[in-house]
């Protein structure tokens, strides 16, 4: 096989070609200036090495293949083109063999080498036309398995056709040109030829395979389908990477995520071994339980998150580890290049060549491992995402199945920390796990080189770095303990920003701004606190980690000069040990730091597994039989209770008697005790409280189900939504904002009985659902839809009511007290009776006599009384009374943006033609997290840079200078040294230099104090960011809160704060850091090597375009991905407000695919950043490595004049600059795309804003109001600018002391009224002057505190410290009861009432009603009320419709006329 190497070879060498030694010749092939290998080992070695590596890894490829079949691709023009080649390889290597066939039956003495590495080249190439097939049978687009065997192949055949060439030209200069074999080099030039043929095929990717998801996929992720050295170098983001520099990146610039990154892949798995490892825990319990009888109980067993995590992503993360160990020794190649290089410095004598060789060698290693540690990055970051998907989509699904007893243990705000901050922790500590392994070894192979290079002197240093491990230990437990407290701090923090958030309009309504901004405040003070504490702590740990690396060096060197007076510090020894040092900080560095982020993940990891661990709703709490008897029976706490199919049943009692627990346990969402309950068929439930979603109406009330038009109409009449989709902006399509804001009450409530209606299921479970429309709209639904007669006819429905008007209808009546059943039957059996029912009823009866008329059946009193309430002896005898289980979570309601009323009437049948009128922007209301655009401005910098100060900002670039002016010093001098001249075999100089050396280094610790400077300048900046963030939420109007999901402000105050708090100023730190060591390190190099400065400029053009050319992409999709986070946390507090009506409706599944979606949507814009960094890291490393390999190659160049100190310094620094700017980039883009934060918490600071909450030079009164004088003057106002009026030309004049009653429909504009005299809603026409003072001119808290309310929904617990001790003092039941506390204790001249009674029973509002009389007796009274007999002894009534004044006069008078206010007392039967 003369084409490897045999062509032209003596006679006597062709006889006995291995009689001689493969590597006979070294002087041929080392020690010459015009190397080449000798024949035997190009005709072995060389040919055997790729056949060895294909047939090697062949078995574990097919195997692969085997296992991950992705489909099957039709033969290309590629496929085609690389079998051909490879079957022409086969037919090359065969003709070689029978040619040497030939020779031989010619008589020519050929060796058997001649025939047994043809014959294997042959069956290799064979081998590897079979596995181009088989890929593309299963599915696979570019091969790295084959690219590596032709790179590999292509490499051997080049040192062998150089030396054919050389050979060739020898012969022909020395005249034997008939000496060359033509048929052997002509099959040679052929068989390469190929072979540069297939490796550039192979660098091709072949289609995808049929029915992909790529083929199907409209913007598939382009890595699947990229080449291996596409993969390699990461190309295949260029494409993205090019628009983001045109343009800014917009969503639909994203790719869709792969397949194995997506939700519905990840997180079932982590589900399901979490679910195994809760198994094991249970069936090791049981096994306890059945074989220890000792009398001590044994610690429970607890399930092991880690391990589910490890079994999850362990195997895939495994491939990261390989990764990384190939690294690690590849770190080792440079510093022993580098000891080569002053070699052959030193060498005179040495080849030219020599030196050309180990800076080529050194480039090519850099370049490897530039590829493999940006492939570890990619595996690790890719692990990250996946767990972050994992763990958010776990804790999802966990929260919607956990009891209600769990979820008292586990706040919002701790939740979302969960899905947030705790779930980012292990994303960050993903990335650097393995240096818990891989650290260990660094140092172990860093010391055994050092010892190789300076003996025994290197215990000194190991001496060093143990007596560092106790110190890293104990910051580590401090950092821990730091770590619970801050998280801590910061669950309170987010839990007491959710509270105000929800009950923002109470905060605004009572003028408590002020007093919830000094108690979020003083919480952020206690987590500032630690924080700073956290600080000091890192500057220690940082002294240790800046002071660890030189100390193990100085000690290393002062023990090796000191020990023997012959032992020379010369360059090689030095500046090999320096690099070995230099590898050897990355570990000690990166150690603490890894330990750090590992206790932080475990108190996530704790946290966690708590919440994880929480008991779930047992489903067996009810059975659901496939029965024939349509029953229902519950037996619970001494009930029993058997419903029959299609009947009506009314549950009454007083409150707190148990009623909503009834429903709770019906649903399942009750702990159950014994006995059992069935429900046969499918539940629909709506609850007390209406759960709103945010999105449009009609998908509000569709919930999941398919559009059918006549049934949803039907549904939509009975519920009485007509006339509201005609006052909507946007009809049906109108979007509601997040918990119904823009709806009010009655709306609300009705929009929830419409989503159970339409679901159309067998059992209706109905809670209070009339208490909040007003009485003539709760007839109509009980008529049209609850009644015999009504929609749901024929269903089983369970209605808990206090309106008794509707139980004489009622098939079966159940009387709870005190969480019992006390009476059971129909409601003449109940009157029958005589018991505790019907005396109760005649009892109220005649009481109420004088007041109320019988409106139904005969039985008067019904209107107007609700039974056995025990509220009056619980107060007074201080008797605990029994509250629900359920838990009645309240929200804030707000006749919003979307309730713009219009005063054009619309045709109530014509619902179609009012749609079409709609605008589509009007029926907007929320607006999304936008992403700006385009680079961050410096404006931002500059803000930041003010919020921690000028001046430390200024010194703390003083004191990075300092520190690496000294480190530089250090350094130098240790050159200077290692050129000191030998006189007697030593250095005559090294104490003076050592201790200098010394001096330099411990001068580098001092300045330290760098970090210490920054983290309290980060935790200033914090302060002030977080504090003017707080301030300008709470000074913005209310409109914002109904544009602005709650989501969006979390995120704010959670991860944005999170990323100012810890991550800035750590970036600011590295930033600094790697800036300053990349102008060092240039420095350095260009002192040694002046003519790098050729190189160096166009270098930098080259980093500074690739810098700017990728953080214009990355820059945006971290903007995409911040704004994408928001969405999914808005989704998360939206579905735990509303668990118990997902569950009772079984729409869990919706919800986690929903809720998936958004996950999978955010990691969209996160994949790319973290392969754009991994791009950017590729090529910029690659500039790293040519400043490498110029720096060598000019100090090869120059090594006559270059003395091996400098050389050395030069070449170790050059070493590092890599790193340096790889992290130089990485950070300043860091920095770029996290001071976003900064954006996005400064943006509140430009939004519009509420009017001052106090006047400067107030020239109010002390006591105003005196007299509580209303006078409304032409008053209007609108919800937004594009939308109409919603209440106009109001002109009243209200007495001091008068009560009066303001009703109307729903939407009328009642609350709108209200909001108008608080000015959570400015006038747009007209005044409204309270004691002559126009309200528009006072400030805002001057106002709101002047004046009560008892607002609609009542939200927001009052902090102990707002009142002192006199609220302690009375006893407060419900939230209603808690505000007329509060109005009591204000005392103001004017108490207005918001629909405050509502939802409580008869009794409760008679007590409220009573109190209010005696106490606000000289009080101006303003009621807004659905129950009219509350004000029918009111001086005034004013009547309200479509947002007018349409009625003004007294109850009475108002009768007489038989308007408007005389039909609505006749549908409520008071007339």
């Amino acid at each position: 096989m003369d084409r490897l190497g045999f062509g032209g070879i003596s006679g006597d060498e062709m006889k006995h070609p291995f009689v001689l030694s493969c590597f006979q010749d070294w002087n041929r092939t080392w020690q010459t200036h015009n190397p080449d290998l000798t024949p035997c080992f190009q005709n072995t070695v060389l040919v055997w090495i790729p056949c060895l590596y294909l047939w090697l890894f062949a078995p574990f490829y097919i195997l692969y293949l085997k296992r991950n079949d992705r489909g099957y691709i039709c033969m290309t023009h590629l496929n085609r083109a690389k079998t051909v080649i490879g079957f022409t390889l086969w037919l090359i290597c065969w003709a070689d063999v029978f040619y040497s066939f030939w020779e031989r039956s010619h008589g020519a003495a050929i060796a058997p080498v001649y025939l047994v590495s043809p014959t294997m080249l042959g069956v290799t190439m064979l081998l590897a036309t079979f596995l181009i097939q088989y890929e593309r049978m299963k599915g696979v687009q570019s091969s790295g398995v084959m690219l590596n065997f032709w790179l590999i192949a292509i490499v051997c055949a080049t040192v062998t056709f150089r030396s054919k060439i050389l050979h060739a030209l020898n012969e022909v200069n020395m005249n034997f040109p008939a000496s060359v074999n033509v048929f052997k080099y002509t099959t040679f030039y052929i068989y390469y030829t190929m072979l540069l043929i297939s490796l550039i095929l192979a660098c091709l990717s072949d289609q995808p395979p049929l029915f992909s998801q790529a083929v199907k996929d409209s913007n598939p992720c382009p890595e699947s389908g990229a080449s291996f050295l596409s993969r390699i170098t990461f190309w295949w983001i260029t494409g993205l990477m090019v628009t983001g520099y045109k343009r800014p990146l917009e969503e639909k610039d994203l790719w869709s995520l792969n397949t194995e990154d997506k939700s519905q892949r990840v997180v079932p798995q982590l589900v399901r071994r979490w679910d195994q490892e809760c198994n094991k825990v249970k069936r090791s319990e049981v096994r306890k339980s059945e074989i220890l009888l000792a009398k001590t109980l044994q610690k429970t067993g607890e399930p092991s998150l880690f391990c589910a995590l490890c079994r999850t992503f362990g195997p895939y993360f495994l491939v990261s580890s390989l990764y990384k160990i190939i690294h690690d020794i590849l770190m080792f190649v440079g510093p022993e290049i580098l000891r080569l290089l002053i070699q052959f410095v030193n060498d005179s004598s040495a080849p030219t060549w020599h030196g050309y060789f180990y800076t080529t060698l050194l480039f090519v290693c850099t370049c490897v491992q530039t590829l493999i540690l940006q492939k570890y990055f990619h595996v690790c970051f890719v692990t990250g995402m996946r767990l972050r998907t994992a763990i958010v989509g776990a804790v999802y699904r966990k929260a919607l199945v956990i009891t209600n007893a769990a979820r008292r243990t586990s706040t919002v705000g701790e939740i979302v920390n969960l899905m947030s901050v705790d779930a980012q922790r292990f994303m960050d500590l993903i990335t650097y796990i393995n240096m818990i392994w891989s650290a260990p070894l660094q140092v172990i192979l860093a010391l055994y080189f050092l010892w190789q290079n300076l003996g025994p002197s290197v215990l000194a240093g190991v001496a060093v770095m143990v007596l560092m491990v106790p110190v890293n230990a104990v910051i580590a437990m401090k950092t821990k303990t730091y770590q619970v407290a801050q998280m801590k701090s910061k669950d309170n923090r987010i839990k007491l920003m959710n509270e105000v958030l929800n009950g923002i309009k109470v905060l605004k309504l009572y003028a408590w701004e002020l007093a919830f901004k000094d108690k979020v405040s003083a919480i952020r003070e206690s987590e500032l606190r630690v924080l700073k504490k956290t600080a000091y702590l890192g500057a220690v740990s940082t002294f240790t980690w800046v002071c660890a690396p030189f100390l193990v060096a100085l000690s290393t060197f002062a023990v090796y000069v000191l020990m023997d007076e012959h032992n020379i510090l010369d360059a090689q020894k030095a500046f090999v040990s320096l690099a070995l040092f230099n590898i050897l900080r990355f570990p000690l560095n990166m150690l603490p730091m890894v330990i750090s982020s590992m206790v932080q993940a475990s108190v996530s990891m704790k946290r966690l597994r708590v919440f994880l661990s929480h008991e779930e709703l047992d489903e067996d709490n009810v059975e659901r039989p496939a029965i024939t008897a349509c029953d229902a029976s519950l037996c619970l706490f001494r009930i029993h209770v058997r419903i029959p199919e299609g009947a009506l049943v009314a549950v009454v009692g007083h409150v707190g008697s148990g009623k909503s627990s009834l429903l709770s346990a019906l649903l399942g969402e009750m702990q159950k005790q014994e006995g059992s309950v069935s429900i046969k068929g499918s539940v629909a439930y709506v609850p007390q409280q209406a759960w709103i979603q945010n999105a449009t109406l009609k998908d509000n009330i569709l919930f999941g189900r398919d559009a059918k038009d006549s049934w949803y109409q039907k549904v939509v009449e009975a519920c009485a939504l007509l006339p509201d989709l005609e006052i909507l902006p946007g009809g049906d399509l109108t979007e509601i904002g997040e918990k119904g804001v823009n709806l009010s009450g009655g709306q609300k409530q009705r929009v929830s009985v419409a989503r159970a209606i339409y679901c159309n299921c067998a059992v209706y479970l109905l809670d209070d659902p009339l208490s909040a429309v007003d009485a003539h709209v709760g007839k109509h639904i009980f008529e049209k839809v609850i009644g015999p007669q009504g929609l749901l006819q024929g269903r089983t429905r369970v209605l808990v009511t206090h309106g008794l008007s509707f139980l004489p209808q009622a098939d079966l009546i159940l009387v709870m007290v005190d969480g019992e059943i006390t009476e059971m039957g129909s409601y003449t059996e109940l009157l029958g009776r005589q018991g505790a029912f019907a005396e109760f009823l005649r009892t109220y009866t005649n009481t109420e006599q004088e007041e109320v008329e019988e409106s139904v059946g005969g039985e008067a009193g019904l209107l107007i009384s609700e039974l056995l309430s025990c509220f009056h002896a619980s107060v007074l005898s201080h008797s605990p009374c029994s509250i629900s289980v359920s838990c009645r979570q309240s929200q804030i309601s707000l006749n919003a943006a979307g309730t713009g009323k219009t005063p054009q009437k619309t045709e109530p049948n014509d619902v179609a033609a009012a749609k079409k009128a709609k605008s589509t922007e009007a029926a907007r209301l929320t607006e999304a997290d936008k992403a700006n655009t385009g680079r961050v401005k410096l404006s931002v910098f500059w803000e930041y840079m003010k919020a921690i100060g000028l001046p430390l900002s200024i010194f703390s670039i003083f004191l990075f200078f300092c520190h690496h002016l000294s480190s530089l010093g250090s350094n130098y001098w240790l050159s200077l040294w290692t050129d000191d001249p030998v006189i007697n075999n030593t250095q005559p100089n090294r104490e003076m230099r050592l201790g200098v050396y010394g001096a330099l280094g411990l001068t580098q610790g001092d300045l330290t104090d760098i970090h210490v400077v920054l983290s309290v300048g980060g935790i200033l900046a914090s302060r002030y960011l977080h504090q003017t963030m707080l301030y300008n939420v709470l000074r913005s109007p209310m409109s914002f809160f109904e544009r602005t999901p709650s989501g969006n402000l979390v995120n704010r105050f959670a991860k944005e704060t999170d990323t100012i708090d810890s991550v800035i100023p750590s970036i600011i730190k590295m930033f600094m850091g790697s800036m300053f060591n990349v102008l060092g390190s240039c420095a350095v190099i260009l002192i040694a090597t002046p003519l790098v400065a050729i190189i160096i400029p166009p270098l930098g053009l080259l980093y500074f375009f690739v810098q700017r050319f990728y953080v214009a992409s990355s820059r945006q999709l971290k903007r995409l991905e911040s704004v994408s986070r928001s969405p999914v946390y808005t989704h998360f507090n939206e579905t735990l407000l509303g668990t118990s009506v997902i569950r009772a409706f079984g729409e869990q599944q919706r919800f986690i695919r929903e809720s998936d979606g958004r996950v999978d949507h955010n990691q969209k814009a996160y994949f790319p950043s973290i392969v754009a960094n991994r791009w950017l890291a590729v090529r910029l490393e690659f500039v790293g490595n040519c400043i490498v390999a110029f720096a060598a190659l000019f100090a090869v160049m120059a090594r006559d004049s270059l003395s091996p100190g400098i050389m050395g310094l030069s070449i170790s620094y050059a070493l590092q600059v890599t790193t340096y700017l790889n992290w130089l980039v990485r950070m300043s883009s860091e920095l770029e795309t996290n001071i976003v934060a900064v954006e996005k918490v400064k943006e509140y600071g430009d939004t519009e804003k509420e009017a001052e909450w106090r006047l400067e030079h107030s020239t109010l009164p002390a006591g105003w109001p005196t007299t509580g004088h209303i006078e409304i003057r032409n008053f209007g106002l609108r919800y937004r600018e594009d939308l109409e009026l919603a209440i106009s030309d109001i002109s009243v004049n209200i007495e001091g002391g008068e009560k009066v009653g303001i009703v109307g429909r729903t939407g009328a504009g009642k609350s709108s009224l209200t909001l108008g005299l608080f000015r959570i809603i400015e006038a747009a026409q007209g005044e409204i002057c309270v004691d002559g003072v126009n309200i528009a001119e006072l400030g805002l808290h001057e106002l709101r505190s002047r004046i009560t309310i008892i607002p609609q929904v009542p939200h927001l617990n009052t902090p102990k410290q707002c009142w002192g001790k006199l609220l302690l003092k009375v006893i407060v039941i419900f939230n209603g009861i808690k505000y007329l506390a509060r109005a009591l204790l204000r005392k103001t001249k004017i108490l207005v009432l918001d629909e405050a009674t509502a939802a409580v029973d008869l009794e409760t509002d008679n007590l409220i009603q009573s109190t209010i009389r005696t106490q606000f007796e000289d009080c101006t009274v303003l009621t807004i009320a659905h129950r009219l007999n509350t004000i029918m002894d009111y001086t005034r009534v004013l009547v309200l419709d479509k947002g007018q004044m349409a009625e003004f006069d007294s109850p009475s008078n108002l009768t007489a006329k038989k308007g408007i206010f005389y039909k609505m007392a006749k549908d409520s039967g008071l007339v």
